[in-house]
């Protein structure tokens, strides 16, 4: 491992205060300050994927970064005024940046088109994470990392992160520098700088688990997740809420329905539809959603009952598409060109470009039914 050795410097202005406190404090004076740092980094060509450099303020962590990696580091930009998010990505496709903001834990379409400024700051750090991941270049190195929202955003904001840099969103490589030791785990970084004692370790630690709790409720706990589902606020008359929490803090609602669709020869009473599902904005992009979905759809499973979705977001058809406990079976296109189109055709009828999927013409929208398989680890 290679041995980065840096040194900074600042001159003394002398003067009387400067006088005072040196005298008062015993301060030893110079014409410059002076402090070397001298740690060790992974060779670049070493295999690795996650990095952190963490330690107290004004231990170096910046200064070894900006040293070490030089222009990959990312320290934040602005933001275009009074422009949606979607629009602060320059020229780039808007399906890649609406991909990656799904990726880093950004995936409610109504804060898209938002302008920066007026968003959270759980939500500012997800985007500047998906504008960093963007930028082009095998390497991303984020200073001041989570240094400006709440312990749980920067947590779950760490998991998302590291989980879209493993599964190839992005730079191929990501390195997070901040003073925060409570993100590290969260990381799973394959390396850690700790400039407190300018040891580096590598280990790649397990994420805690998030362990969740469901709960029937009331219709008016709907209030809390409406305002960031991508549809119309509104619920079924006789819709079943169920809401997740996690160390008692809500963090994702399912409804369910009845079905409603032509007569035939099933009974449509056995048959239950999930009509939303919303996980906030703070606790997106670890896999929650589709944790809370089968833990519901298998209340009703259970009782003998079919389960069914249908669902336009692409994050929703990805899931559904990648998950063992759902069957799709069936993709409307949208649009002058809208069909349906089933079985097999109806995979072939939509094409999938980095895990997304969309319709020929037009937006797809996906019909799949639970099945009960157990989803993968």
């Amino acid at each position: 491992m290679p041995r980065v050795t840096h040194s900074v410097e600042c001159p003394v202005v002398d003067s009387f205060r400067v006088q005072q406190v040196a005298g008062m404090f015993d301060v030893p004076l110079a014409k410059k300050c002076r402090q070397t740092f001298n740690v060790e980094l992974p060779a670049a060509d070493e295999p690795w994927q996650i990095g952190v450099i963490v330690g107290p303020s004004g231990s170096g962590k910046s200064t070894i970064a900006r040293h070490a990696f030089g222009p990959a580091l990312y320290a934040g930009g602005d933001w275009p005024a009074n422009q949606a998010i979607v629009d602060g990505f320059g020229d780039l496709e808007g399906k890649l940046i609406t991909q990656t903001l799904t990726a880093v834990g950004f995936s409610s379409p109504p804060a898209w088109v938002k302008p920066y400024e007026v968003l959270s700051n759980g939500e500012k750090f997800r985007c500047d994470l998906a504008r960093a991941l963007l930028r082009g270049g095998d390497l991303v190195v984020f200073d001041e990392f989570t240094s400006v929202v709440d312990r749980t955003v920067a947590k779950i904001g760490s998991a998302a992160v590291a989980k879209a840099v493993r599964a190839g969103r992005g730079a191929p490589r990501f390195v997070a520098v901040t003073c925060h030791y409570d993100v590290v785990e969260w990381l799973e970084p394959d390396w850690v700088l700790d400039m407190a004692s300018s040891k580096l370790a590598r280990r790649r630690l397990r994420r805690p688990s998030i362990d969740l709790e469901i709960w029937k409720c009331h219709r008016a706990a709907w209030k809390l997740f409406a305002p960031t589902h991508y549809l119309n606020a509104g619920i079924p008359a006789a819709g079943v809420v169920y809401v997740a929490t996690w160390q008692g803090v809500p963090t994702a609602c399912v409804v369910v329905a009845g079905h409603f669709g032509k007569k035939s020869k099933t009974n449509l009473k056995e048959i239950r539809r999930i009509s939303r599902l919303v996980v906030l904005p703070d606790f997106q992009g670890v896999g929650i959603g589709g944790r809370v979905l089968d833990a519901v759809a298998s209340i009703y499973h259970r009782q003998g009952m079919r389960v069914r979705i249908v669902s336009g977001h692409p994050a929703m058809i990805t899931l559904l598409k990648r998950a063992r406990a759902w069957r799709i079976d069936d993709v409307k296109k949208t649009g002058h060109a809208a069909r349906r189109l089933t079985s097999e055709k109806a995979l072939a009828g939509v094409y999938r470009t980095s895990g997304q999927w969309k319709g020929s013409r037009g937006r797809a929208v996906v019909s799949a039914e639970f099945t009960g398989e157990q989803r993968s680890p």
